[in-house]
């Protein structure tokens, strides 16, 4: 299966553009004379060229900023080992603006952003910013709830350049790839040039160069090469200016480095205050990322602390592993653990999706350095790195370069040497693991109080350096020495409504921690659906155990009158998926059941997508599926509680509801999760509420392929909705929908605001005719670096921030939903990029805080509203388990929680 996961077209062209025979012997291209695949750092001589020297990697990632000579959305390169919960792209982390530059963003066009190939010459840098913040918008704040005083991880730029900075474009010739080496070139010029900084492509400084353009020679020590640099202006910045503000974070960054931090990837981590987790092999690196943008009305830095997990164990040792395990299939084993891992090469600090394994190369095998020379793996890494190798016949992995990397001259396909290799990230079977993940989050679990004080001390630490102080000195800038402080708000609490005796609703406060678990257990359901007749199946020997849960589900639907009768039992002989299917098809056929529960002995995946798939796709049953252990636990009687909920929503009924006084509404909530099978493909899960209590909801999935747009699909999704909102509202059409988008990666705001809203509004304006449509959209992202405090502690649930770190341009607020008993509570952003729905920013807030409270898998608040919540459940158990849509009997039933 993981062979299939592999990218096909990878592994054939590797296969055929590198083959070693034997050891010592010349990697070959076919057809062609005797040439190796070059070693990362070297890249093939063009054709009909002059040699051309790439940049080693890990020169490469020594860069002080983002590389400004790209108008592309510069996306986050991150390994599954964060454990840091951050914005999708790096544009924001490195102070882009969500519609500055690129294809596909916000910008109107005049002024293409500054790059290889742009625009040359004295005119000014333009980036316009389209607002999703309405003109008609006075204010974005809320005024209900009580006044509270907040802190967030951000620090204030008290003072900053505001003269006016040019932009130069410098370009080396022959060409430099090498950051490092250009940097080196350029820095050779400094008493001509004057103060600047320099990213590699792009130079500011606070004056005027004379002449434009300007020339200067240097030599490159590695080859005595004489080097042309031709400096050239191609714009004047003024505060305010889209690349003003990331000229602060390129400094920013160059300040980051004089503090003897690591940079591993697009992150630096502190190497020397590293935790060493022994009993997993595993390693710990505290790390900082900073973020400085333009926020309401200050320039904000935003400070977080994160941790990258890094493995002690080698690629080779994996290889070893699966070689014991299975002599014979172990290339089988192997490409399956570790084609589509990420690897981290210990000798330059650099990350690598790994897209095959070539097991005709070895380290013994040659290739044709640029001066002609043949060389072998092993000479060239200990004469370049001075790491030995010891393997002689281990095969080298593939890793496929970036496209703009491949735009800037390297090959397409990289060979790394398995035994300089580290695994990074956790392994599923990690993540699994209770204990590892426990012991794990002793260290990167950190409290407000310990959160302030480390974000305190990397600020002092920062202020301390006097390399630091030097150059924000000569740039004028002064970095505030404490959080920043604002005010927030804290919403009431909401009423939980139940139903009750004689059709009289019960009603009670949410509780400060808002978890009314206990109210819940002792009150009628809001809707009580008609179980009368299920079936178990479970292996024969978990029988005994299966019929006591069954009794203890009974006693505990009870409290909530929810009648479960006896259920009818069917005993397979083992555990296997294909018993479970059999015994499914055959329950189906003979009973037609309303429910059907599942006892598994352990949470296989292939056993849990066979019972899903025969009762989702194929016949439309709504299961249970329940591991053996929770028959057993301790809690047994919570877990019953849990499960009788589960079950009453799949077939139709609601627990609970909250005070919702607009009539006539619609709630949408979207996300996209991605196929494990085929990685190419993903699922759009959408689900929208159909009455006014929320307890009925319609939903749809669908897919869709890598680069293919979900604006069609999203709308004709909802186009669905409708109609079957209509069906139920007596053939009413919403009188307002709130449209809740997951699933948005920062860059992809643009996206989604110029394509799917506007195509969603013509289609919507089609159904509607001459009714008006009032639609707001709302794009939710929960990862994000922005947390907020109280005092010394967390701010409680209903915490609304919508000033001071807000962005100006967007009608955005951030609110805390959920209460946490341990670490740090993580803020949701809320970003409203299309509104005429006629709610005022107080009711939005209050409508989206509510919406936390409906999601029926726990009888607490979530992070963000249900429907949202929903569509992220859907939208995994069709990515993880199903891998094709469901049917379209169960669509108005939450059979996927």
């Amino acid at each position: 299966m993981a062979d299939q996961q592999a990218t096909g077209k990878a592994r054939s062209r590797a296969r055929g553009r590198a083959r070693g025979q034997q050891e010592g012997q010349t990697v070959r291209r076919p057809g062609e004379q005797a040439q190796a695949r070059p070693p990362p750092g070297f890249q093939q001589q063009p054709q009909g060229g002059r040699p051309a020297q790439a940049a080693p990697q890990a020169q490469r990632q020594q860069q002080v900023g983002p590389a400004l000579s790209s108008g592309r959305a510069l996306h986050r390169v991150s390994s599954r080992g964060d454990l840091q919960p951050g914005d999708d792209s790096l544009a924001a982390r490195m102070g882009q603006m969500s519609v500055g530059g690129g294809a596909g963003d916000l910008a109107s066009g005049n002024g293409a952003p500054v790059g290889r190939g742009a625009m040359r010459g004295r005119r000014q840098v333009n980036v316009d910013i389209v607002r999703t913040r309405p003109v008609n918008l006075n204010s974005k704040q809320g005024t209900s709830g009580r006044q509270v005083t907040l802190k967030a991880n951000y620090f204030r730029l008290e003072t900053h350049t505001n003269w006016c900075l040019y932009q130069y474009r410098v370009d080396f010739a022959p060409e430099e790839d090498r950051t490092v080496v250009r940097k080196g070139l350029l820095r050779n010029h400094k008493p001509v040039l004057g103060g600047y900084i320099f990213d590699g492509t792009m130079m500011f400084t606070s004056h005027r160069l004379n002449p434009d353009p300007m020339e200067l020679f240097s030599t490159r020590e590695s080859d005595k090469t004489p080097i042309r640099i031709t400096v050239r202006l191609v714009g004047d910045l003024t505060e305010g200016d889209y690349h003003y503000i990331q000229f602060f974070n390129i400094l920013m960054r160059k300040a980051l480095g004089y503090l003897q931090l690591q940079l591993v990837g697009r992150n630096f981590f502190d190497a020397l205050a590293k935790i060493v987790v022994p009993k997993y092999n595993l390693e710990l690196w505290p790390g900082y990322l900073t973020s400085i943008r333009q926020h309401e009305t200050n320039i904000l830095m935003c400070s977080e602390i994160t941790h990258k997990v890094m493995r002690q164990d080698t690629v080779l040792e994996l290889l070893t592993e699966c070689v014991q395990r299975g002599e014979r299939r172990y290339k089988e084993l192997f490409k399956q653990a570790i084609i589509g891992a990420v690897v981290l090469t210990d000798y330059n600090n650099r990350t690598y999706r790994v897209d095959d394994v070539d097991f005709d190369v070895t380290p013994s095998s040659t290739f044709e350095l640029r001066r002609g020379e043949q060389v072998s793996y092993i000479d060239y890494y200990l004469r370049k790195y001075q790491r030995k190798i010891y393997s002689v016949d281990q095969p080298l992995l593939v890793t496929r370069t970036k496209a703009r990397e491949q735009r800037a001259g390297q090959d397409e396909f990289v060979y790394l040497v398995p035994e300089l290799c580290r695994m990074t990230g956790l392994t599923d079977e990690m993540r699994g693991n209770f204990n590892v993940m426990r012991d794990l989050a002793e260290h990167t679990r950190v409290g407000p109080q310990g959160r302030m004080d480390r974000l305190n001390a990397f600020n002092r630490r920062l202020l301390k350096e006097q390399n630091v102080r030097t150059d924000l000195l000569e740039w004028n800038m002064r970095l505030a020495d404490k959080l920043i402080e604002f005010q927030g708000r804290v919403l009431p609490q909401e009423k939980i409504l139940q139903g009750g005796h004689q059709g009289q609703e019960v009603k009670y406060d949410a509780g400060p921690l808002t978890d009314w678990t206990k109210e819940l257990r002792s009150n009628p359901m809001l809707v009580i659906p008609a179980l009368n007749n299920w079936v178990v199946i479970c292996p024969n020997r978990l029988r005994r155990d299966a019929q006591n849960f069954v009794s203890t589900l009974v006693r505990a639907a009870q409290g909530m009158r929810f009648v479960i009768p006896q259920p009818y039992f069917c005993d397979i002989p083992d555990d296997r998926a294909s018993s479970f299917v059999q015994a499914l098809e055959q329950v189906i056929s003979s009973r037609d059941p309303q429910m059907i529960m599942c006892i598994v002995t352990n949470n296989r995946l292939d056993r849990y997508a066979a019972i899903k798939k025969k009762c989702c796709v194929d016949r439309a049953v709504p299961t249970q599926v329940i591991v053996a252990r929770s028959l057993t636990a301790k809690s047994v009687m919570s877990i019953a509680t849990k499960v009788a909920i589960q079950m009453s929503c799949k077939i139709g009924g609601a627990p609970w509801t909250v005070e919702i006084p607009l009539s006539g509404l619609m709630v949408v909530g979207f996300d996209v999760c991605h196929d494990t099978t085929t990685k190419e493909k993903s699922y759009g899960a959408l689900v929208a509420s159909l009455d006014k209590p929320f307890s009925r909801y319609f939903s749809a999935v669908s897919a869709h392929t890598t680069g293919e747009e979900l604006s069609n699909y999203l709308t004709s999704n909802i186009a669905k909705a409708l109609h079957k909102y209509k069906e139920y509202n007596g053939g009413a059409l919403p009188q307002r929908i709130v449209i809740y988008r997951d699933g948005v990666g920062e860059g992809q705001i643009p996206y989604v605001y110029k394509h799917e809203v506007e195509l969603l509004k013509e289609r919507l304006n089609i159904m509607y005719g001459s009714q008006p449509v009032r639609m707001a959209f709302i794009v939710v992202t929960k990862r994000i670096n922005t947390r907020l405090f109280l005092g010394n502690g967390n701010p409680p649930p209903g915490t609304v921030a919508d000033d001071c770190i807000t962005m100006p341009e967007r009608y955005d607020f951030f609110l805390v939903s959920q209460s946490v008993r341990q670490g740090t509570v993580s803020p949701t952003s809320y970003n409203v990029i299309s509104d005429n729905v006629g709610l005022d920013p107080d009711k939005l807030q209050r409508l989206t805080y509510k919406l936390t409270h409906l999601y029926f898998n726990w009888s607490g608040t979530v992070r963000v509203p249900a429907p949202c919540q929903y569509a992220h459940k859907l939208a995994y158990l069709v990515g993880q388990a199903l891998h094709n849509a469901p049917s379209s009997r169960l669509e108005d039933l939450l059979y996927f929680l």
